[in-house]
């Protein structure tokens, strides 16, 4: 049979593909065992490109098409004997292990359980059926029909004030057996392959939101809830579904707006000229770029963190990134144990690159899933190997994925960053600053700033030069 050699991008294929992790794995290992499987494989292992974000090992394929398989298909059956194993472990282990997105796998007709606190979530008192001992501030009550997913409900609240929401009301979708409260429908298997702005809730529950509507992260409300508003801002409220779809019917929700408790008032991510410590001394020992791993000058680092391992991962955490799987079947794996998750498309590999002599300590990734092969916001960071002020230090570089174009190396396709990388230092800000863990915000130009240059796969980009400060609240408790 004569073959055909085609470019292939990692994910481009179908969202649906990267729903089956299992079966892109059956489909890579059954091409490196010599099986015949009913999907092309490669002729040869492509090198990995080290500048290339999407790291997945699919990316550029060459592709040829395979004689069919026998038709008494033996070689798939000892195929699956042999790696059956594997899968009765992966079955296993996401069956042992804890997942705030269990519940996406209840059956259909039991009953949703009782919202869940997240850690992306303001936080919450354990005596939610208690009044908030604060100072009334003010009463307003909003009404959501079920063809809104958000409202503003013109209420801008202070950090460390205690917000309590009650909502009463039914939805009904045409596709459910039963009306729903503001607690939203259980997620059954048929609703997995919807992304909700919440996805650890129900279709159709309350949520909420303090903040930028691009930035700050949704929280679930239900029928009733008294949350702690993590940062200053407008306060909006929505319903946890997709926007092709609506609800027929609506929820009336009261909202109560308290005073912080004594002592509890918050000054979060206020913005300072300077900080201790950060000065062009301490510039003077930075590279102000990462590089590949031939050392050819890639991106600008343009953001440092000062705080504690635990602190900067649980920034990041709560303010919606995704830590980045480091190779491919971790990937896949990550894929089956997180349920087909909206977090686990996040996770598609992320390329090394090198800063103090060594690839990132961390990676992290923000995005919608279904365009995650295109566009996504995407950072490493690297421990610095010394402090600032008696602080951890950690050494960042941020760039938005926008798309693809040839990489002047060696003519391949590599991903495509936006030239103007100041506006993904800005999103890192606002999305952590978001999340009322950032305590001081600063900006600091070094000397000799670098302004414009070109990745280490040839694209341009530009900046004013400045480099993003964060110092992180180390009193916050840990997840």
């Amino acid at each position: 049979m004569s073959s055909h050699n085609a470019m292939a991008y990692c994910q481009s294929t179908s969202p649906a593909r990267l729903r089956q992790g299992i079966l892109l794995f059956l489909s890579e290992r059954s091409v490196r065992e010599g099986l015949y499987f009913p999907l092309a494989s490669r002729t040869k292992e492509p090198a990995l490109d080290e500048d290339n974000t999407c790291a997945f090992d699919a990316h550029l394929l060459t592709v040829e098409m395979l004689p069919s398989p026998p038709r008494d298909g033996r070689p798939m059956y000892r195929f699956f004997l042999k790696k059956l194993p594997f899968f009765l472990g992966a079955w296993l282990s996401a069956a042992a292990l804890p997942s705030p997105l269990h519940a996406q796998l209840v059956r259909e007709n039991v009953a949703p359980p009782p919202p869940q606190t997240s850690t992306s979530q303001p936080s919450q008192d354990s005596s939610s059926a208690q009044t908030p001992t604060g100072k009334k501030r003010l009463s307003q009550e909003v009404q959501l029909t079920g063809d809104e997913s958000w409202i503003d409900t013109s209420i801008d609240v202070q950090a460390g004030e205690h917000v309590l929401i009650t909502a009463t009301g039914k939805l009904r979708y045409a596709d459910a057996k039963d009306d729903n409260g503001p607690e939203g429908l259980a997620r059954g298997f048929k609703d997995l392959l919807r992304v909700l702005p919440f996805n650890a809730a129900g279709r159709g529950a309350l949520i909420g939101r303090i903040g930028d509507k691009d930035t700050a992260q949704p929280f679930v409300i239900g029928a009733r809830r008294d949350v702690v508003a993590p940062v200053t801002g407008r306060l909006s409220v929505g319903i946890n579904q997709t926007t092709s779809e609506n609800g027929d019917g609506n929820y009336a929700v009261r909202i109560e707006v308290y005073t912080p408790d004594a002592g509890t008032a918050r000054v979060v991510a206020k913005q300072v000229n300077s900080l201790p410590g950060i000065d062009n001394h301490l510039f003077s020992k930075l590279p102000r770029r990462v590089s590949d791993k031939q050392g050819n000058p890639g991106d600008m680092v343009n953001f440092l963190v000062l705080g504690s391992e635990e602190a900067m991962q649980r920034v990041f955490t709560n303010a919606g990134w995704v830590k980045v799987d480091a190779n491919v079947e971790a990937t896949i794996l990550h894929g089956v144990i997180e349920s087909l998750s909206k977090e686990s498309y996040l996770t598609m590999p992320m390329s090394p690159l090198y800063l103090f002599g060594r690839s990132q300590d961390y990676g992290w990734a923000h995005a919608e899933p279904i365009n995650v092969v295109k566009t996504r916001n995407h950072l490493r960071i690297w421990k610095a190997p010394f402090e600032a002020n008696g602080k951890m230090l950690w050494v960042g570089a941020a760039t938005h994925d926008i798309g693809f174009e040839r990489d002047q190396r060696n003519n391949g396709v590599t991903h495509k960053i936006d030239p103007d990388i100041d506006l993904e230092r800005d999103y890192v800000e606002k999305t952590l600053a978001s999340t009322g863990l950032v305590t001081e915000i600063s900006h600091f130009l070094p000397e000799k700033p670098l302004k414009e240059a070109k990745t280490a796969t040839g694209g341009t980009f530009h900046s004013n030069g400045e480099v993003l400060i964060l110092k992180l609240d180390e009193s916050a408790p840990t997840p």
